[in-house]
């Protein structure tokens, strides 16, 4: 039996926690302070807050505009593997979970990468399991390098890595690294995360300072909305992101809001969010991060994300396949992480965005830099 690891003093929410129960008062006092932090972050996600719901969008609209334009970035994830080693309750790709496990060999990479490159996408996401023999850093280090020659930017989100491994990631061609925290409560963290690596509380914790250590252009962090208390998770991702930010000036953050969705495994939320509690999480963290780019990927329905576009959200997937195989085989052999909920094509979905006023950009960095950069390393 493993000890529940222990928070770190500089992430702890605890002083902000009260928030929790603050007053109309103190909602309106969030919405016109200058500088929001951790204490107005509770306040606007108390129920209080509710009633404000209006101006909070106002608000979060206005900053969005402010800080973005009228644009809404685009992304694609592309799922290279689902072999696990971990006990992860919530997701259907853990290591109990009945189905055929497989990953894409390079000439099949590339096919898949061809597939989403002639939809218009510039930026991928490249996405695997826990770290297996099947595969491994050295697996995701070959996938990374197919997929810089043909993206302008290229993201990971997999397992947590040395800043060594993360070094060589980025002379790849990998700009960014996202890494979910799935819920930044130790106790529950201990509880949910049955087995397997994952079950590292402090080394996923510290990887995406690793990652802005070995030279990361961009990371992303969230939590599985879902498994613990989003206020208690929304003050942490909060503390989490200032920690980097202070630390790691050089790098950018960005936030994503993950819902919990049907998977195998069948795993219901313990604590439920709503769409209109999800809406307002983004709301409130706008106000209090306005310059961050704030993510909603296809989990969500389609009218919801309509809604959401523009509204604090400034980056977004569509078309998306979660099984490995999902764009260029048309029974891909595996099943999906979980169940999308915004199925429109992507036309379907950038006729959506030019309608309400927003363009799509598919493109906002460009590989040259990149090159540049590694050109001038060591």
């Amino acid at each position: 039996m493993t000890a529940q690891p222990r928070m770190p003093a500089w992430l702890d929410p605890s002083p902000w926690l009260d928030g929790r129960g603050a007053t109309p008062a103190d909602v309106e006092r969030a919405l016109g302070c200058d500088a929001p932090g951790p204490r107005e972050l509770a306040a606007l996600l108390s129920p209080a807050a509710r009633p404000f719901m209006e101006e909070m969008a106002q608000r979060a609209r206005a900053l969005t505009q402010r800080h973005f334009g009228r644009t809404i970035s685009m992304y694609a994830p592309l799922y290279l593997a689902n072999f696990c080693t971990n006990g992860c309750a919530y997701c259907g790709f853990a290591s109990d979970r009945v189905q055929p496990r497989r990953r894409l060999e390079p000439p099949e990479v590339e096919e898949e990468l061809a597939a989403l490159k002639e939809t218009g996408f510039e930026e991928v996401l490249l996405l695997t399991g826990e770290r297996t023999p099947h595969a491994g850093f050295d697996y995701l280090l070959e996938c990374v390098s197919l997929a810089a020659r043909m993206f302008h930017a290229v993201g990971v989100e997999a397992f947590p890595m040395t800043t060594r491994e993360y070094a060589l990631l980025a002379e790849a061609g990998c700009s960014g690294v996202t890494l979910y925290q799935e819920t930044y409560d130790p106790r529950q963290y201990d509880r949910l995360h049955r087995w397997g690596p994952k079950k590292d509380y402090l080394d996923r914790l510290d990887g995406p300072a690793r990652a802005m250590e070995a030279g990361i252009r961009t990371v992303g962090l969230g939590v599985l909305l879902g498994l613990s208390d989003p206020v208690f998770d929304a003050v942490c991702l909060l503390r989490h992101a200032a920690h980097l930010q202070r630390d790691h000036w050089k790098s950018g953050i960005t936030l994503s809001f993950p819902r919990l969705r049907p998977q195998s495994g069948n795993f219901s939320a313990t604590f439920p969010v709503d769409e209109a509690g999800l809406a307002r999480l983004v709301f409130a963290v706008r106000i209090v991060l306005p310059d961050v780019p704030l993510l909603l990927s296809t989990r969500e329905r389609p009218e919801f994300r309509d809604g959401m576009a523009g509204l604090g959200i400034s980056k977004m997937s569509a078309g998306s396949r979660t099984s490995v195989g999902g764009y260029g085989e048309a029974d891909p052999a595996t099943e999906g992480q979980f169940e999308v909920g915004d199925k429109r094509s992507v036309p379907d979905f950038c006729a959506m965005l030019r309608n309400r006023g927003l363009e799509p950009v598919f493109k906002n960095w460009d590989s040259v830099f990149r090159d540049a950069a590694g050109a001038g390393h060591g």
